[in-house]
């Protein structure tokens, strides 16, 4: 299975941003961060405020960050909302004319092969991702300077 560059950027947009916890980051910050487009940042920022997992405040003194309860949401709930398509083969689609599809056995084992994917994914949330054990080294490795408290 495969991810797309979006939902791939969304991971990181959160991870980013658990990485600052109770801080604001910009668009430009996360872009720089990690060498992508801030154009394709500001979409997936966007959906983020959108799902509610992102609180973004427009303005001097604004940015991102993450919502109270972001921390909790898994990641195959993440997945879910902002991948497009995980029907992987034409037999798997509503327009699906493969001639064998009666006889044929792979969209079930890929069916079951994606709901293992999911199931792994909802074991982990978001704070698992950011957790104190390894918040520093992502902060280090991001170039974030953390405040100290």
């Amino acid at each position: 299975m495969r991810l797309t560059h979006y939902t791939d950027y969304t991971l990181r947009v959160l991870t980013y941003l658990g990485a600052r916890p109770g801080e604001r980051s910009t668009i430009r910050e996360i872009s720089e961060a990690y060498g992508v487009s801030r154009n394709h940042l500001m979409k997936v920022v966007q959906q983020l405020a959108a799902e509610g997992w992102v609180d973004s405040v427009r303005g001097v003194g604004g940015g991102l960050m993450l919502a109270d309860d972001a921390l909790d949401v898994s990641i195959g709930t993440i997945v879910r909302a902002v991948e497009a398509d995980f029907d992987l083969v034409e037999c798997m689609r509503a327009d699906n004319k493969c001639a064998i599809t009666p006889a044929c056995r792979l969209a079930g084992m890929l069916r079951e092969a994606r709901q293992a994917f999911f199931d792994v994914l909802d074991r982990y949330t978001l704070g698992d991702l950011v957790s104190s054990g390894n918040r520093n080294e992502l902060a280090g490795l991001l170039g974030i300077r953390l405040r100290i408290a």
